[in-house]
């Protein structure tokens, strides 16, 4: 008997063949691909975390939402924020290192030579350094991508996290993750390296805007109205659409709500850009243009603040290789969009994307109105005018970036916050797995109307000159009881002032290193990233060079002037009586000596220093102080002169240059005996900066003649 065989149309067996395999694939589809870990966020922090889990030997995944690796490090922040260099180790030095290796090639240059390129900045690289700490973002974007080519890194682009149920946990436990298009992947640690902290948000607790002082006893977080003398409008501008007609509404963009009571709360976060890249070659320049959409009542604000007395130019546009510059915010009305942030961190990815086209259509149109507004000045509308966007950078958008610049959004709540007391050194931790050693920084935050009915910023804060200080293991983990196997290098656990300090390109790279390395041992410890041994943490971050103490350098007379060569009597600050946390520096000159110090900007205590000597013979004087000026110091600095005939005192603006040989201000002249002691007391009582100590000069009158 013949078998019975049964023929089947060919169109029903093909799609047959389409079902068994749609059906297949939609079996595996479904099945998450599993790492050792899981890593959301192709920023620098992110791309630094995923090249040390492959030197450990784990598997590894690196998603990034957007196209393109290495967020604001290849987006066009190319003048990189550090504070001090010597903090920054392992694999963020490396790829400065790389950068140093980049530019020493002649083919890296083609739009100038090598030596016509200077740094403007205020991160310069010395002609010894193995470093470079200034880059284009295209040069950036390939060393980037070459460093994750070379450690085998998996990287997965386009994907976004499903933030509404794509976060699944067991337990305190992250399992798995779900992007929009369905596509999942398993871990047994996960790392949240973005700006935002997605991931971080579906899993643990989390905070958005500035804590009350009064929270963590702090100075200079929430509302800080009288503290915010930077980058601030000029006196008495009008801030109604009608000038003098409250009834006619506000200019755009100043917020009715505001300010808020000093030193209080709130839920706003400080000022996002664009860190333009720009050129001014003609060969590579393309010219601002009046975009569409322009809104001439955007930039009323603008008008009248260089009608108010605005002389200054309203940006920082600090040089970059190949006569590109990286471009950041300067003065009351500049390229930061104020106050139009507030809803980014927990908004939607849809109402993300309009706040970023709102940004940069802003920012389009402010460079337009610089360079052409018959109501800007023509020696500003000429500078503005041979810039532009560069052809060779961010070519899919005409030279603009995706990236917008977020400086701060979620940040994560854990059992240990950093804050202001550990940037100035008050409180310090035992698990340091980074140090930061930046300013504390915080962007204006909104505009509001002042009781006299005038326009002002609100929010600049810029407190510094400490030294680098260690940012706690803790702050990059949650609490146990909610994860158990997560860490957030980025939006880490800190007040909105100290993350002023730690949020810095370099550090974000050092931290996503440490997260990296301490998910690898959690997973071989098979522990809670809360339970993990830190002293073996700390000797493997030490054995791949990251740097987790600092000691300031032996003082040496011979970098400043020497007072042994200045007539009359000198006492430096290194001999004088002080009380009080003064803190050593020499980033400004010239000063006298090794260095100058100042009190970081404290308020909450009293700082003196007592300048004594004894005069070689009894006779008249003139007394000198010396300071190095800057804008961030005291204009009241009080200095009491005790002299044969009793005491005066008298106030110092350190704002103003020295007129004695840029370095000394005269006291006045005074008598003095030789058998009693000469001092000179400062101290920062009421002082509304900086107070700097550097030295007090007896010169006897005849000589100063």
């Amino acid at each position: 008997m013949s078998p019975c065989i049964v023929r089947f149309p060919r169109r029903l067996l093909l799609l047959l063949g389409v079902a068994v395999f749609a059906l297949t694939f939609a079996t595996r589809a479904d099945e998450p691909k599993s790492f050792d870990v899981v890593i959301y966020g192709g920023t620098s922090g992110g791309v630094a975390a995923a090249i040390q889990v492959k030197r450990m030997g784990k598997s590894v995944v690196l998603i990034e939402p957007t196209k393109r690796l290495g967020g604001l490090t290849t987006g066009g922040l190319g003048q990189t924020d550090i504070g001090n260099k010597q903090a920054i180790g392992g694999i963020s030095r490396e790829f400065y290192q790389r950068v140093r290796r980049h530019y020493d090639l002649p083919e890296a240059w083609k739009w100038q030579t090598r030596e016509t390129y200077k740094d403007s900045g205020q991160t310069r690289t010395e002609a010894v350094e193995p470093t470079m700490w200034t880059f284009e973002p295209s040069a950036a974007l390939a060393i980037m991508d070459e460093m994750i080519r070379e450690a085998g890194v998996e990287v997965v682009f386009g994907e976004r996290l499903d933030r509404q149920s794509g976060v699944k946990k067991e337990a305190a436990r992250i399992v798995a993750i779900t992007m929009e298009s369905g596509r999942a992947f398993a871990g047994r640690m996960f790392i949240d390296a973005t700006y935002e902290g997605d991931l971080m948000a579906a899993a643990v607790s989390y905070t958005v805007g500035r804590e009350a002082n009064a929270q963590f006893g702090e100075t200079i977080n929430g509302v800080q109205t009288l503290k915010s003398t930077g980058h601030q409008l000029k006196p008495g501008i009008d801030p109604y659409l009608r000038k003098g007609d409250a009834s006619s509404g506000l200019l755009p963009h100043i917020d009715p709500k505001g300010p808020g009571e000093e030193g209080a709360g709130d839920k706003r976060v400080q000022a996002y850009t664009f860190r333009m890249c720009l050129t001014d070659h003609p060969e590579n320049r393309i010219p601002f243009h009046k975009p569409e959409g322009y809104d001439e009542s955007w930039f009323e604000l603008l008008f009248r603040n260089i009608e108010a007395g605005e002389s200054g130019t309203p940006w920082i546009n600090s040089s970059m290789p190949n006569r590109k510059t990286d471009t950041n915010n300067r003065t009351g009305f500049s390229t930061d969009f104020i106050g139009q942030n507030y809803a980014y961190p927990e908004a939607s990815y849809a109402e993300r994307e309009k706040i970023v086209a709102r940004h940069r259509l802003y920012q389009q149109g402010l460079m337009w109105t610089l360079a052409n507004h018959e109501r800007v000045p023509e020696k500003t509308r000429r500078e503005f005018a041979r810039w532009g966007m560069c052809k060779d950078e961010f070519t899919e958008g005409g030279g603009w970036q995706e990236q917008l610049y977020i400086r701060e959004a979620r940040r994560l709540v854990s059992d240990y916050v950093m804050t202001q007391h550990h940037c100035q050194g008050r409180e310090k931790v035992e698990d340091v797995v980074s140090l930061a050693a930046y300013t504390m920084d915080s962007h204006n935050v909104q505009r509001y109307v002042t009781a006299e009915g005038q326009a002002r910023n609100e929010g600049n804060i810029e407190v510094g000159g400490f030294p680098p200080y260690g940012i706690s293991y803790r702050s990059l983990v949650p609490k146990e009881s909610e994860c158990g196997n997560l860490f957030v290098p980025v939006c880490l656990s800190a007040t909105h002032i100290a993350y002023g300090s730690i949020r810095m390109e370099p550090v974000f790279m050092v931290l996503g290193q440490s997260a990296a390395t301490a998910a690898c041992q959690a997973i071989d410890a098979n522990v809670a990233v809360q339970k993990l041994d830190y002293a073996r943490l700390r000797e493997r971050l030490l054995a791949d060079k990251q740097v987790l103490d600092h000691s300031a350098p032996a003082r040496s007379a011979r970098t400043g002037i020497d007072p042994q060569k200045l007539p009359g009597v000198i006492v430096d600050d290194a001999d004088a009586k002080l009380t009080g946390a003064w803190q050593e520096n020499d980033l400004s000159k010239p000063f006298i000596g090794a260095g100058y110090r100042h009190d970081g900007g404290a308020r909450d205590e009293t700082f003196t220093a007592r300048f004594e000597t004894t005069l070689p013979k009894s006779g008249r004087y003139e007394v000198r102080l010396a300071y190095t000026p800057n804008k961030n110091r005291a204009t009241n600095v009080p200095v009491e002169i005790h002299h044969a005939g009793g005491s005066v005192t008298a106030q110092i603006s350190q704002r103003t240059p020295p007129p004695i040989d840029d370095a000394f201000v005269s006291l006045g002249s005074f008598e003095f005996a030789a058998d009693k002691p000469a001092a000179v007391i400062i101290s920062n009582l009421r002082a509304d900066g900086f107070v700097i100590i550097d030295a007090v000069q007896w010169l006897p009158v005849e000589a100063a003649k």
